[in-house]
């Protein structure tokens, strides 16, 4: 009986050492996380936590979520994510499209891999023509100048008569423009290429071509543009911008385009 309570009173003994050590520990409020886990003392209960790691008896898996993103603390790779920001499964805010603007700042939301955008995840367009950089096949359009869908600067459907190069009064309008944004841009230099439909021979289309683009030339010349600021090149029908099979766009191809120098 003796050696019974000898082994009774060494176990108490032992356990409230345990005890002492975890109480004995610097503690503070419920919800102390350690490597995931809450602890507390089995005598203090949960209002206090303390730091005897496996020497705390009760133990349960944290479910802190400081944040609010919906991803608990011990696998949150990005904590303090603003509030309403939605997050993937490592806590971290989405960027669906990949374009370095998470999601809830992103106010174009879809853009194409590889395009480059502004802080607010929108396409940029740097020369300001309305034509976006990614879609811009002639950046850098000095302000005011008329381009088509590819962000290029056109005279379109300039009416010539047939196998002539004599600029009709009714196309006076858009050279004007175009000489109005020489005119603002002193420093400005292009070059005038003639373009033209795929109808009649390779030689033909080559000289009519050439013969345009001096034309107007020409004009801008006569309006006060230095020639110097003027080059022109005629490229016939070997740069078609649409299809020279549909009327449409033939008469697409039958252009005068303007190439700012660099």
């Amino acid at each position: 009986m003796r050696k019974i309570r000898l082994a009774t009173l060494a176990t108490f003994g032992l356990l409230s050492l345990a005890l002492v050590s975890c109480t004995s520990t610097s503690t503070i409020q419920e919800g102390w996380n350690n490597g995931g886990f809450k602890q507390w003392h089995p005598q203090a209960g949960k209002g206090t936590v303390g730091r005897a790691g496996t020497q705390c008896y009760f133990c349960e898996r944290s479910e802190m979520d400081s944040d609010g993103d919906g991803v608990m603390d011990d696998i949150d790779q990005c904590p303090n994510t603003p509030r309403g920001f939605p997050v993937d499964a490592k806590g971290c805010p989405l960027d669906s499209d990949g374009d370095g603007v998470v999601d809830a700042l992103d106010k174009c939301p879809g853009t194409p891999r590889g395009v480059i955008v502004d802080k607010n995840g929108c396409p940029m367009d740097s020369d300001g023509d309305g034509v976006l950089d990614h879609q811009d096949k002639c950046p850098g359009t000095p302000a005011g100048a008329h381009v088509n869908q590819t962000g290029c600067w056109v005279l379109e459907n300039l009416h010539f008569d047939i196998d002539k190069a004599v600029i009709k009064p009714i196309d006076f309008q858009n050279l004007d423009a175009v000489f109005g944004v020489l005119n603002k841009n002193p420093d400005l230099n292009v070059e005038v290429q003639g373009h033209t439909d795929n109808t009649g021979s390779r030689k033909h289309n080559q000289k009519l071509s050439e013969k345009r683009a001096n034309a107007v030339k020409a004009y801008l010349i006569g309006k006060g543009i230095s020639s110097k600021r003027i080059s022109t090149t005629g490229y016939g029908f070997d740069r078609p911008a649409a299809d020279n099979t549909t009327i449409q766009g033939r008469a697409t191809n039958r252009r005068v385009q303007l190439d700012p120098m660099k």
